[in-house]
Formats: C-alpha cells, structure tokens, sequence
C-alpha cells in the first residue's frame, strides 16, 4: 500500500542517485571516488538513507523501512556474487570484450541487469512501486527492459542489448545469452467476470539452461519451455516449447527471379 501522505517529488532523482551509490558500495574499486575506508562508510550510510527515505513513500513504519534496508543490504554480498558470473559469461561471450572493467563501465548491459539484480531482491522481499521505478530507469538508459518479477539465473548476457523485453513471470536459467531485440512476452492477457484483467498469473516463458536467443526473436506465451542447450534463430516466433538441444531458425521466404 502506497503511503499517499508522503510526496513524490524527488522520488525519480533520489532513485537514481540510490542505484549509482549501490553500485559504488558493490564495486568501490570500479565505481566510487575513492576506496578509503571513510569514503566507502559515508557512500553506505547515504546509500542506506536514501532507501529508508524512499521506503518512507510505500511504507507507514519507520520500522518497515529500516528492516527493508536491512535485509537488502544483507544480501549485498549474494548480488555481487551473481553479477560476478554475468560478468564472466559477457567476457567470455563477446569476442570484443577486453576486460571485466570494460565490460562493468561500458556495456549497457551490466548497467541493466546490475540494477535488476537489486530491483528484484526488493522485488522478492514484496516492496511496492520503488523496484519497477529501479528497473524502468535502467530501462531508460539502456534501451533493456526487464521486469523486477523474472527470475533469472547466473550467468546471464544480453550482447548489445537495445529493445530487450523480460516480462514478470519469466524464468530464465543459467548461461544464458540474448541478443538485442529479443522479447520474452505474454501471448495474451487473462480478463476476469468484470472485464478487468487478471493480474499476478503466469504470462512469460521458461528459458532452460546454456540456451542463445538471437535477435529479433520473440518467445511468447507463459506454458512454453525452451530446454536446456537450445539455439533460437533471429526474427523467430514462437508460442510453443522446443526440446532440449534443439535449434529453431526462422523459414527463408522463396525469391523468384525471372
């Protein structure tokens, strides 16, 4: 529940300013000013206010915000421990990656699934509003949208990245890599008795272990599973699973020339 009695307005900025000093606290050799104990204190403790004062427009206790923040940075350590496989599965996916700095400073997308990682602990930990502002600035910045409600697994890469959809309910496993343009949607959307449609149902894909998606494919549909080791062609459709170890390419129209 939205607490209505708090303003809104600085509540974008204060957003951003959060994800970049969260990043600082994860990678202070990578992100922040300097690495001396005082300087990563003070990040922390202005990370850590922050969030309670954002927490402070969705929650009425005090008490809620600062357990929330509590447990979110609990898990600082879990998060880093994920990106640090994503960073190895960019290295190793892209031939034109020279080195994990470059990967963590100028791919869009360890700006998008760093700031997801975080989004959906809060996410998980039933936080309203404040993790889809997370993943829609991210979104804003890098062309890469990706719901705080997907589970996704280590290891995970988008190569160039721009017009990527991960829709809530999707689950993605490990060792996996899209390309730019790849959507994993809903194929239609449930509408109850009173015409209003059904929210919190299962709606996006099941993506298996080791599987590629090229670009401009679109998997749809929240019943369809892709099996581990599979390889989906770019600009393919697909509203029904595949088993595992299969490679599915889009048909080649026929061209007649007279």
């Amino acid at each position: 529940m939205l607490n209505t009695g708090r303003t809104y307005v600085n509540l974008k900025s204060d957003m951003a300013e959060f994800i970049e000093l969260a990043r600082c606290v994860l990678y202070p050799k990578i992100f922040a000013r300097s690495t001396d104990e005082f300087c990563t204190q003070s990040t922390t403790c202005r990370a850590r206010a922050l969030l309670t004062d954002m927490l402070g427009c969705v929650y009425d206790s005090i008490a809620e915000c600062q357990s929330t923040v509590n447990r979110l940075f609990l898990k600082f350590s879990d998060i880093r421990a994920l990106l640090e496989t994503d960073i190895q599965a960019a290295y190793e996916g892209d031939p034109a990656a020279r080195s994990k700095e470059e990967i963590m400073l100028a791919y869009p997308a360890f700006e998008a699934i760093s700031t997801f990682r975080m989004a959906h602990e809060l996410y998980l930990m039933g936080v309203p509003l404040l993790p889809r502002m997370m993943t829609e600035y991210a979104h804003s910045l890098t062309g890469i949208d990706i719901h705080p409600g997907a589970t996704i697994g280590s290891h995970f890469f988008i190569d160039h990245g721009t017009g990527v959809v991960i829709g809530e309910t999707t689950v993605i496993g490990e060792h996996v890599k899209l390309y730019q343009g790849v959507t994993l949607g809903a194929r239609s959307f449930e509408v109850g008795q009173n015409g209003e449609l059904v929210k919190g149902n299962k709606r996006h894909p099941n993506i298996g272990n080791n599987v590629v998606i090229y670009a401009g494919a679109t998997i749809l549909g929240g019943n369809v599973y892709i099996g581990d080791n599979c390889v989906i062609g770019g600009n393919v459709w697909l509203t029904q699973s595949v088993e595992a170890g299969k490679t599915v390419v889009a048909a080649h129209a026929q061209i007649n020339v007279g």
